[in-house]
């Protein structure tokens, strides 16, 4: 029995959150069957009346000029899946590589790819064997697709390559010998089709996505507990600054802001103070986290459509048509990817700043780097080093990818997305962005110390309490890495999600 099942064309991005988790068993719905298997007989009746198609007999890129004869055509798709697995680097995740695998399975269910039956169910044996093709994280441009990380993936298919077998590395043709199941002959337009297409850097970019949510997640309970901490104001919050501006994300940003803090008995206690207003970290989180908000929805959208789309070529369509386009340019991930990548650094960036303020006396009115014996205690001070390190690192990241371009393939493919870069760089930058916010959310976790007995709201009670369960108080110096990882851990783990609801409901959220 199925734990998952994937609706090509239909499936959400909660699903794809799920596979990216943990292994799980993963199955086509039973509809989608009928479509591969017409699209197959499509090709096989084109193939029958002698016409040529590109890449199905005929060579591929500047080669598409060049006819295959008949009887080399299964050699053809085989040679195409080893000579374009050039790819370099590290291996991808297993969250990213079970990603691959299972939005390659919608591709080619959606109907429109030509293949056998057997190649997507045998696709479906690895991913539910937890069979993964060692797939190296270099090596594509973004167009025609992602070439060489997906020939890599291919390679197990046909008893080629490498593999990770329940976290163990062997060869494709062992895999597969300990499994029980045997390679596939590719035949005509398989290999084509199993390589073009957009499925590594959409992955790559739902992982991002995933990681941004968990960011901006705890990027609005950090805030919160720093603007309780340094005995800040709720007033920018309220609604009718926001309504007189109009945007979406920033009313809904400054909404999540006023419910994690409404009740703080902290907030109540300086009701009457004679501060006018708090710095722009504090007073503009509204007007920072609300477009990183719309950023984040705008790109999960792109990415939503992506995940469910037919991106390889050519594409066979009812009534016999063979089309050959260009869906496999992955410039729609390339921009969404290049907007997320702004915003988590946006994030990182405001949250490194409110450290800066925590920190500092003369400004959040706590003691000198959060420690009450400073001097012999250094307390805070190397912590916000390390976030002004992370928050600059990210700013180089956060060049645009989409904007670069270098023709391949003799200058036949003269334009590409270089998505796949601009996806991957996410990963890297989330995990900046998680780390400054960790360090952040001990800061105003150490801040709310020092105004005890007096309590916050309920919500960032509760978030302080999480947080000491990963790190005692620091009443005095001790090894800081561990608190900081711990942290991490911790919103990385979307350990803040319940936290925000209903206020925030994101998109992988069902």
């Amino acid at each position: 029995m199925a734990d998952l099942i994937i609706e090509p064309g239909k499936s959400r991005l909660s699903l794809w959150r799920r596979i990216a988790n943990a292994p799980a068993q993963v199955a086509l719905t039973p509809s989608a069957w009928s479509a591969i298997e017409k699209s197959r007989a499509t090709v096989e009746a084109t193939l029958a009346k002698g016409e040529a198609i590109y890449g199905v007999n005929t060579g591929f890129g500047k080669l598409a000029q060049k006819r295959i004869p008949d009887n080399e055509l299964k050699l053809l798709q085989r040679n195409l899946v080893l000579s374009h697995a050039t790819g370099v680097g590290e291996p991808l995740p297993d969250s990213v590589t079970r990603l691959v695998m299972a939005l390659k399975v919608s591709s080619l269910a959606r109907g429109h790819s030509g293949v056998r039956r057997v190649v997507v169910e045998r696709l479906l044996d690895l991913l539910n064997r937890n069979i993964l093709p060692e797939i190296p994280e270099k090596g594509s441009v973004g167009a025609s697709g992602d070439l060489a990380p997906l020939a890599h993936m291919s390679c197990v298919l046909i008893g080629e390559g490498f593999a990770r077998v329940n976290g163990k590395r062997m060869t494709g043709a062992e895999a597969l010998r300990q499994a029980g199941l045997q390679p596939i002959e590719l035949e005509a337009k398989e290999g084509l089709a199993l390589l073009n297409g957009t499925q590594v850097s959409t992955a790559l970019a739902l992982v991002g996505l995933f990681g941004a949510e968990a960011n901006i997640e705890a990027a609005f309970i950090a805030g919160a507990l720093s603007t309780d901490a340094i005995k800040g104001s709720d007033t920018p919050f309220d609604a009718r600054i926001h309504e007189a501006r109009g945007q979406k994300g920033q009313i809904e940003a400054a909404a999540i802001l006023r419910s994690l803090m409404d009740g703080s008995a902290i907030r109540h206690s300086h009701l009457e103070c004679d501060r006018v207003q708090d710095p722009y970290s504090i007073r503009c989180q509204p007007q920072v986290l609300g477009p990183c908000l719309d950023m984040i929805r705008y790109a999960a959208g792109i990415f939503a459509v992506e995940a469910n789309a037919a991106t390889d070529n050519p594409l066979v369509f009812d009534g016999g048509d063979v089309l050959s386009g260009g869906n496999f340019h992955a410039e729609p991930i390339a921009i969404a990817a290049d907007a997320l990548a702004i915003a988590i650094s946006e994030i990182g960036a405001l949250a490194e700043r409110r450290i800066a303020l925590l920190i500092d006396s003369s400004l959040s009115g706590l003691p000198p780097f959060l420690t009450a014996d400073s001097g012999v205690n250094s307390g805070f001070m190397i912590a916000h080093v390390t976030a002004a390190a992370l928050a600059s690192e990210n700013k180089s990241l956060a060049h645009p990818a989409s904007v670069d371009s270098l023709p391949t393939s003799a200058n036949q493919e003269d334009f590409v997305s270089m998505a796949t870069f601009g996806a991957r760089r996410l990963t890297q930058m989330n995990t900046n962005t998680a780390n400054i916010l960790a360090v952040e959310l001990l800061a105003a976790a150490e801040g709310i110390e020092f105004h005890r007995p007096l309590k916050s709201s309920v919500a960032l009670e509760a978030a302080h309490a999480a947080i000491r369960k990963g790190s005692p108080r620091f009443d005095k110096d001790r090894f800081f890495a561990p608190s900081i990882g711990a942290t991490q851990e911790l919103i990385s783990g979307r350990g803040f999600e319940t936290l925000l609801k209903p206020a925030l409901h994101l998109p992988s959220v069902d």
